[in-house]
């Protein structure tokens, strides 16, 4: 990694519901000072990665995954050739402000075959729908709302090519597939870190809609399992989840830290409130 820009380290490039930025001052305590192979299969915005790749600590394979298609197209994209995604970044933040309402909503209806025509497409609306919200209908078919944005940075170049040259190396591999694979490849002296969609703490909360299929409580009780079986396999393993009954009954046996966190799904600041999560490690 000695390649990445120290004074500008790769950081999460995209602003993702629960993603874990603001709670890395509490996970580093827990992250284990050696492992083998890393493995991060709810991608999301990659904050743990990034902090990883970013302080040397990846020394072998990195396992990058996530069951979103389209996420997943953005980090093959930007490992692959960064200056073509830049290229059509830069050309969608000069469309944007010229009439942001029209340009937001046609590229939302857009559908392109070419992948970092996708790519383009995703950070575009990411960074200027309502509150960078992902959220999918039955169809597939992003639906969020455009946000109130004055002149919002679509395309940052240089944390883009430090995030392409903490990709880079051989040993990043990046798939679209599910969190169950990871019990397969993961073994004795890996380290896993799981940040599934959070089990809602209330009926009217519940933003967990990022592909079609969801992830209910089936999905949190399968987790629990890989979770327990990694461990026996013991690998070094950490859980993020929201503060629930339900995740505290799954993992009762180990230890549990709880954390404060402030959640921007509101759009009005005043209205956004702390959040009790919780952080499961063996």
């Amino acid at each position: 990694m000695s390649l990445i820009d120290l004074s500008c380290r790769p950081k999460p490039f995209l602003k993702w519901a629960g993603g874990k930025a603001q709670l890395l001052n509490h996970l580093k305590p827990l992250i284990p000072h050696h492992f083998n192979n890393y493995f991060e299969p709810f991608l999301g915005g990659g904050a743990m990665f990034f902090y990883l790749s970013s302080n040397g600590l990846l020394l072998n394979k990195s396992y990058l995954t996530d069951i979103n298609e389209d996420l997943i197209n953005v980090y093959k994209c930007l490992k692959k050739s960064p200056e073509i995604l830049l290229a059509k970044l830069i050309a969608n933040e000069r469309n944007y402000l010229k009439d942001p309402l029209d340009f937001y909503y046609k590229l939302r209806r857009t559908v392109y075959a070419d992948n970092f025509e996708k790519a383009a497409q995703f950070i575009t609306l990411n960074k200027t729908c309502y509150n960078g919200l992902y959220r999918v209908n039955k169809e597939g078919k992003f639906n969020v709302p455009m946000g109130r944005y004055k002149k919002p940075m679509i395309c940052d170049v240089t944390n883009l090519r430090n995030v392409h040259l903490a990709l880079d190396p051989l040993g990043v591999k990046i798939e679209c597939t599910d969190y169950g694979h990871v019990l397969k490849r993961a073994s004795e002296g890996d380290f896993i870190y799981l940040d599934p969609p959070f089990s809602p703490i209330s009926k009217t909360s519940n933003f967990t809609e990022y592909t079609t299929r969801g992830f209910g409580t089936q999905d949190q009780e399968n987790l629990a399992r890989i979770f327990t079986m990694l461990c026996e396999k013991k690998c070094k393993v950490i859980v993020s989840n929201s503060d629930t009954k339900l995740v505290r009954d799954l993992y009762k046996e180990y230890k549990m830290i709880t954390v404060s966190s402030l959640r921007s799904i509101n759009c009005q600041s005043n209205r956004r409130r702390g959040t009790r999560e919780l952080i499961i490690c063996n």
